[in-house]
């Protein structure tokens, strides 16, 4: 599939998925989404990819939902939203959760709405300081979607959850980290060297341990005591016996950089 609305780039292990409808504030079409499905599929299979950055052209990350796509005329049936989120908003942030591999939300500006929400999905999410988190949805008589009762809520509590989603105000990336909406706000002048240096960390890292870390964690979101320490029990058994955690161990003996294989 070649990439129209968005690009789609890799290099030295990191792929860098950049939606790219700058005029547009980057907002989702039913073509980027496809196009957005089809780059996370393809950075998932690709064997030589061990991280994702995902980022947006211009001034904006996602502007959410392209709401020139749901104009319609007085005659015709009214738009299904519901069947439009199981059709292309959920494959997308499922594939994001359920990706083996890191994935960074490296977000440059405004994220509102979905484009928020496909934001909060990402595994580490790192902002610039000029960026803000919108949860616009009841400004046009709709709910939040895309997940964002769901990360909202878990990461930043109810009262958060409630005031974004009900206020509908902007939320600064200053503010999102010290709620834990996010990881980091970083300085607009040290974004890109930040994305730079967080990813190729990544890429050389041990991806079977990253694979089994993002396993337990988020599995731990609904799991108790028990089936959390369980949990840990079993993938740790399995990465003890892996070529990635002999070498680690190698090299830290012999005071030497790893080099993993994800193996």
């Amino acid at each position: 599939m070649s990439f129209e609305q968005l690009s789609f780039q890799v290099t030295n292990g990191i792929s860098t998925i950049t939606l790219n409808q700058p005029e547009s504030l980057n907002s989702f079409t039913t073509q980027m989404l496809s196009e957005l499905t089809e780059a996370l599929s393809k950075a998932e299979n690709d064997p030589q990819v061990r991280v994702i950055v995902l980022t947006g052209s211009g001034r904006a990350f996602c502007a959410g939902q392209n709401l020139n796509e749901r104009k319609r005329s007085s005659d015709q049936p009214k738009y299904d939203i519901g069947q439009s989120l199981r059709e292309r908003y959920v494959p997308i942030v499922t594939a994001i959760r359920s990706s083996k591999k890191p994935v960074i939300g490296a977000i440059n500006g405004i994220a509102a709405g979905a484009g928020a929400n496909v934001a909060l999905a990402c595994d580490l999410v790192i902002a610039k300081e000029s960026a803000s988190f919108l949860q616009a949805f009841t400004r046009i008589g709709l709910m939040p979607d895309a997940g964002g009762t769901f990360f909202l809520t878990r990461a930043a509590g109810r009262q958060k959850a409630m005031g974004m989603a009900l206020l509908a105000q902007p939320v600064t990336a200053e503010d999102a980290e010290s709620w834990g909406l996010i990881w980091k706000a970083v300085p607009d002048q040290e974004f890109n060297a930040e994305i730079n240096r967080i990813s190729e960390q990544l890429a050389k890292g041990p991806a079977l341990a990253y694979a089994r870390t993002k396993q337990a964690i988020l599995a731990a979101e609904k799991n108790d005591f028990t089936a959390a320490i369980e949990l840990e029990c079993d993938l740790q058994a399995e990465l003890g016996y892996s070529d990635d955690y002999e070498e680690g161990v190698n090299a830290f003996k012999e005071k030497r950089p790893a080099i993993f294989r994800g193996k």
